[in-house]
């Protein structure tokens, strides 16, 4: 036994040791977050256990050189006073120490604890989920393979037993401590260029009392057993001395160490970078209010679907002919489209169905999730306000339609299994109204990512948790008035708003529709009468009008106030769905606009963003007149950087005219002066000249792309301070990027984007 690395801990928190118990949690069901080339893992089930009473137990090994103390011993109990740590997994109270009613108390919660952590972790009900499917154990396999286990320990494993318990040499191991044991299963990334596919399985065995978790790895035998690979297990500590927190790991063997690369990491990484990261998580002192990745699919299934999702889509990053990033764009709808595929797969084993799933995408955007999603034999179209260029690339196969969608009793879609959201914006909060009115039987999946109510932004009201949280739990609240069970799961996108809500099931059976609906009504209604925050930025209203094509007459004045279409009682009363014969739901919703209003102050006409750049410019050089006169051949020995003034300072300068000019646009002043990156540094809302003297090198070598694109640019603008500033660039000509002069400048390759 060796130990190959450790960590020390600052914890002034006084976080420790509960803190590593958090952050062993971390690595047992997330291991991916530290190992990149792990999916993920599984934990199958967890039971107490007790370790065997050693029939032949000869000399152990030593932990080390010095004598740690790991943990809180007996009696000592934790820092604060306050319960265990790792509840599941803590040591048996027995009631002669349950003297006062509050430790009576804690006994029984404790108790409480310890029957659930016995129990599976796997919801049967789920099909990925069930006992025996595609690389499950049964719960009952953990209680088998560690009985083998104990019996392997007990009949003269004392090399084993005491690297277990940490025993010193000599010394007879402790039995019959409660231990918390998991049966886990890793799953390694599927990716063409690692050879390894199978999980592999290992049981965990937690040790409060000692501050230690052991990995045993299971290996098949020659007859289809499974036994402990002796070769590949280790251990990871907390130790207390000298009022010093430390994280160690130790190999039990590691002369025989086996490395994959993999699952199975070099000894150098589980020495340096492992503690390294188990000694950051334990101090961090927050707890995410979200659910772990991929909680309700398979993470094997979801890999394998990923991965060939990904090498059959990959060359539509080539050939992406938007402005947007085509390797962020195309990577993360090929990801929910294998969430979506894998969710549907299990859904249909669930409920015995052969058909594939319909879908409608309200609000597609660019389409490619609705093609992939055809492409892979679902039927569906997309829907969106806004054609793009790329939906001429897909084919005649792939449905997408440019249409205006407003939440009426025309945009039902009663032949559909599910509708999806993906950053559907104004219509997030909708999808799960218009799915419950569509069908009994259709779902919905959403992706928020701007925060909107039923009419208008939303407005936050708890300072307490995040808008982002809020507004989830906001939709949840919408799917759960509309009657259904709404689930959370979080996707392994590139995106920092990537939690989805899924609600594929309903509370209530088919016979209470129209009860159901009454309290839907009542709910929609109530959120009217709220104060409605001021219009969105970027959402302009536009004016009413009919959603997807409908047809038929309607007052003009119900038109104006409820600004969505309507469609004869007759017809809205046959399909049994929606509040009100006129088919408007709630007045004052408005679709975006067909045309994208470019208010980034791009727009903006030159001269007039030329004249405010001048004219701020003035102001932080001190009032100086600029002058045309050039730098010196770069010998420039002093040169004006001005003085730095806020936002609020700068702005009291400007005319209103200027002023209001600049209040139409996003982000008003400060947008035009960090456009204007050239001149301006805007930090922390106050604005600075640009030295590029100092501007930070790069300190590695920059991306083959970056490089590439730096090296298109240099030189395809004017310096603005080689024409404008008092002193000159503060460059020579062939340091600054910009061009010193016309003779300097020359054409970019590639044109820049028009703006409308």
């Amino acid at each position: 036994m060796a130990e190959v690395g450790r960590a020390a801990i600052s914890d002034p928190g006084a976080l420790l040791p509960r803190g590593f118990w958090a952050a062993v949690e971390v690595w047992l069901e997330r291991p991916q977050v530290a190992n990149k080339r792990l999916c993920g893992a599984r934990l199958e089930a967890r039971r107490s256990a007790t370790l065997p009473s050693a029939e032949a137990c000869g000399p152990g090994t030593s932990a080390g050189p010095e004598q740690k103390e790991r943990g809180p011993g007996p009696g000592q109990g934790y820092p604060g006073g306050g319960p265990d740590p790792r509840p599941p997994s803590g040591p048996k109270q027995g009631t002669a120490f349950c003297e006062s009613e509050e430790a009576q108390g804690q006994c029984q919660q404790e108790e409480a604890q310890r029957e659930a952590a016995s129990a599976p972790l796997r919801d049967p009900g789920h099909p990925c989920h069930a006992e025996g499917g595609e690389g499950d154990f049964p719960a009952a396999d953990l209680d088998s393979l560690w009985d083998d286990l104990s019996r392997s320990l007990a009949r003269g494993n004392s090399k084993l037993l005491a690297f277990l318990t940490c025993s010193g040499a000599g010394s007879q191991p402790e039995a019959q401590r409660e231990l918390d044991v998991v049966l886990r299963t890793v799953i390694p990334k599927t990716s063409p260029h690692c050879p390894i596919t199978a999980p592999r399985r290992e049981i965990i065995v937690q040790d409060v009392l000692n501050g230690t978790v052991t990995f045993l790895p299971l290996e098949e035998g020659d007859e289809g057993n499974l036994t402990v690979k002796m070769s590949n297990v280790y251990q990871i500590q907390l130790s207390h001395s000298k009022e010093e927190w430390f994280i160690s790991v130790l190999i039990f063997c590691p002369e025989r160490w086996h490395s994959d690369g993999i699952v199975y990491p070099k000894p150098t990484w589980l020495g340096e970078q492992l503690p390294a990261k188990l000694a950051r998580w334990c101090v961090q002192n927050r707890k995410s209010g979200f659910k772990s990745t991929l909680s309700l699919v398979s993470i094997m299934k979801y890999s394998k679907a990923y991965q060939e999702l990904k090498e059959k889509y990959k060359e539509m990053v080539k050939v992406w002919p938007e402005v947007t990033d085509p390797e962020k764009f195309v990577y993360e709808d090929v990801a929910i489209a294998a969430y979506l595929l894998i969710l549907w797969e299990e859904e249909r084993a669930e409920r015995g169905l052969t058909a594939r799933q319909s879908f409608v995408d309200l609000g597609c955007g660019n389409g490619l999730l609705v093609h992939i999603l055809s492409s892979e034999g679902h039927p569906g179209r997309g829907i969106d306000v806004r054609r793009r260029k790329i939906w001429d690339m897909y084919g005649p196969q792939t449905r997408l339609e440019e249409d205006a969608i407003t939440p009426n009793d025309k945009t039902l879609f009663p032949d559909v299994d599910w509708l999806i959201g993906n950053h559907s914006d104004e219509l997030t909060p909708w999808i799960p109204v218009i799915a419950a009115r569509s069908a009994y039987n259709c779902c919905f999946f959403v992706l928020p990512c701007c925060f909107f109510d039923f009419v208008g932004k939303y407005p936050r009201r708890q300072s307490k948790k995040t808008q982002y949280r809020e507004y989830l739990d906001f939709i949840k609240e919408v799917g759960s008035a509309c009657g259904f069970h709404v689930e959370e799961d979080c996707l392994r996108i590139p995106s920092t708003k990537r939690v989805c809500l899924v609600g594929k099931s309903r509370t209530y059976p088919p016979s209470r529709e129209a009860s159901v609906e009454e309290k839907r009504t009542q709910y929609i209604n109530g959120r009217r009468a709220r104060p409605e925050s001021p219009p969105g930025r970027g959402l302009a209203p536009s004016p009413p009008q009919v959603a997807l094509g409908s047809t038929g007459h309607c007052d003009a004045h119900q038109a104006l106030v409820a600004g969505v279409g309507c469609i004869p009682g007759a017809q809205a009363a046959e399909r049994g769905s929606g509040p009100q014969a006129g088919g408007s739901w709630l007045p004052g919703f408005h679709p975006r606009e067909k045309a994208e209003r470019v208010r980034n102050c791009a727009a903006l006409p030159r001269d007039f963003i030329d004249q405010v750049v001048l004219q701020v410019a003035n102001l932080l050089l001190g009032g100086k007149q600029s002058n045309t006169r050039s730098s010196q051949n770069g010998s420039v020995k002093t040169w004006n950087r001005g003085e730095s003034l806020s936002l609020a300072e700068v702005a009291s300068a400007l005319d209103a005219e200027t002023l209001r000019a600049l209040k139409r646009e996003c982000g008003g002043l400060q947008t035009l002066l960090r456009n204007s990156h050239q001149v301006f540094r805007v930090v922390n809302g106050r604005v600075h000249i640009r030295d590029w003297r100092e501007e930070t090198p790069w300190k590695t070598k920059p991306p083959e792309a970056k490089r590439r694109l730096l090296s298109e640019a240099r030189k395809t603008r004017l310096c603005w301070f080689f024409t404008h500033h008092p002193d000159g660039c503060a460059l020579s000509a062939d340091c600054c990027p910009f061009a010193h002069g016309p003779a300097e400048l020359r054409l970019p390759r590639t044109p820049r984007k028009k703006i409308p």
